[in-house]
């Protein structure tokens, strides 16, 4: 039946190609909102939107654009990637969100698992965890709308990842449809080599279907807190010895404006709870256009002294003394903290706004030159939202996956979260482009130690440099598990053009 209707829809026969437009000039709702993504710059019109309701349909699409020459097979989740990643031009969109089954299984040796169509939320995900089950996963993301399918080919980080890893460093079984149409349930232990290539893979190798992710105890309490820093120095020392010694359960932070003027981004965006108030008088002297803001997180049960805890723990950081925020909330509560940030941008109109976000990996031994470089000369006046800056060590990554990451052991996440009005109001979206590229740039003649998070490149030879030495392994998976590069054309990696060679 599936094949049938794709055949009708794309009006395929010998030789013939789909046409993306549609018929008496009127545009279907369903190809233009799979047309674009999150980040509103990129626009590619599919022939055609699918929701597949098991991993055979998603391999009979795959088999069906196998027969032409020049069409292609997007997987789209929530539709936020932010570069075109999951466009699909004159080609076919999979609608994941169609795959969205939860259920608990448990592993040979008895670990409870979750095992999740990867059209499922992360934000599903927790609430039928915790509601059902009282467990979730270790690893999370900051945003809960994704879905597993789309953050298990990419990566996954939240404040959690020092810790436990990312997701994808999580997962205990894959279900895979690679490029050449096989169904494929993989693992560390069975076909180990398409699992941990689909493990940050960027929807090159197959996609995605369904995961198996294992769970844990949810935690009913968290305590939520954060410090203040002037000096980028004393911040990343602090962050660096709490990732180390791992005693908090999350870390993270953030860049933010030093004046009272700008409520988006300024003094008011850091306190925590009701009544809590930023005493601006407390920061010192002569301290630079941007401030710094390390978050925390300790989880814990009703018994706990809490208090204690986080008191010693603080005691040894040098923050500014004052400037500190704490607040209690549920687990769940502290997961899904970006829902009111999502509601805000969505009642002023900049969650419809163009998003050309720029995350950056980016070691250690970079950062601070890197903030005097290139964040406060170039960023003093902010960018509308969040300027995360928080650490990571490689060691919690297996290299054996294919995400490509700095060198070093400890690096940073530099996540520039643009979250500005559409123009008139807000700026022209090229100005914006042209600073991540000046960003970039910058980073390139500075010889800093970096690599793209969430990468979009132009040219396969910026992509041969992104993965460095690991790019001819990356080339040989994709001949082997798609040799005619019929997935995920949007990250203009392979062509039908120019497939892989081996």
């Amino acid at each position: 039946m599936m094949i049938a209707y794709l055949d009708q829809q794309l009006r395929l026969g010998p030789g013939a190609e789909a046409d993306p437009h549609p018929a008496g000039g009127e545009l279907d709702p369903e190809l233009e909102a799979a047309s674009e993504d999150f980040g509103g710059v990129a626009r590619a019109l599919p022939a055609v939107v699918l929701r597949p309701g098991s991993a055979d349909d998603v391999a009979g699409a795959i088999r069906l654009a196998s027969r032409s020459d020049r069409l292609t097979v997007a997987a789209r989740g929530n539709g936020h990637s932010v570069a075109g990643q999951a466009l699909a031009p004159g080609g076919i969109v999979l609608d994941m969100r169609a795959m969205a089954r939860i259920e608990l299984v448990f592993s040979d040796g008895g670990q409870p698992c979750a095992d999740v169509g990867a059209g499922v939320l992360w934000g599903e995900l927790l609430e039928w965890g915790v509601r059902e089950h009282g467990m979730a996963p270790r690893s999370w993301t900051d945003y809960l709308g994704l879905t597993v399918g789309g953050t298990l080919s990419n990566a996954g980080i939240s404040g959690q990842a020092f810790r436990k890893g990312p997701q994808i460093a999580n997962v205990a079984e894959l279900e895979v449809v690679t490029g050449e149409a096989e169904r494929v349930v993989c693992s560390p232990s069975h076909r180990s080599d398409l699992f941990f290539a689909a493990l940050g893979g960027l929807g090159q190798f197959g996609i995605i279907t369904r995961a198996r992710i294992p769970l844990y105890p949810a935690p009913r309490l968290v305590r939520w807190i954060r410090v203040v820093y002037s000096r980028i120095e004393e911040y990343v020392a602090d962050a660096e010895s709490l990732v180390a010694c791992g005693e908090f359960d999350y870390v993270e932070g953030f860049a933010f404006l030093n004046r009272g003027d700008d409520p988006a981004s300024g003094w008011d965006s850091v306190p925590i709870g009701p009544g809590s108030v930023f005493e601006q008088d407390l920061i010192p002297q002569g301290s630079g256009p941007l401030l710094y803001c390390l978050e925390l997180a300790l989880n814990h049960e009703l018994n706990d002294d809490v208090d204690k805890r986080m008191e010693e723990l603080l005691r040894p950081l040098k923050y500014i003394k004052g400037l500190e925020f704490s607040l209690e909330v549920s687990y769940v509560e502290f997961l899904s903290r970006v829902n009111l940030a999502e509601s805000e941008a969505r009642a002023n109109g900049s969650w419809d706004a163009p998003h050309p976000w720029l995350n950056i990996l980016i070691s250690a031994s970079n950062i601070v030159d890197f903030d005097h470089e290139v964040l406060q000369p170039m960023l003093k006046d902010g960018i509308g939202g969040p300027m995360l800056i928080y650490p990571l060590l490689r060691s919690r990554w297996d290299p054996r996956m294919s995400v490509a990451l700095p060198d070093s052991e400890v690096f940073y996440l530099v996540a520039l979260l643009r979250f500005t009005r559409p123009y008139p109001v807000g700026p022209p979206v090229e100005d914006l482009i042209s600073q991540n590229r000046e960003i970039l740039n910058r980073c390139r003649s500075n010889g800093y130690d970096f690599k793209l998070y969430l990468p979009h490149y132009k040219t396969q030879p910026e992509w041969a440099h992104h993965f460095g030495k690991n790019w001819a392994r990356f080339v040989n998976l994709k001949a082997r598990f798609d040799s005619r590069a019929i997935l995920a054309p949007g990250q203009l990696i392979f062509s039908r053009a120019h497939p892989p060679t081996s």
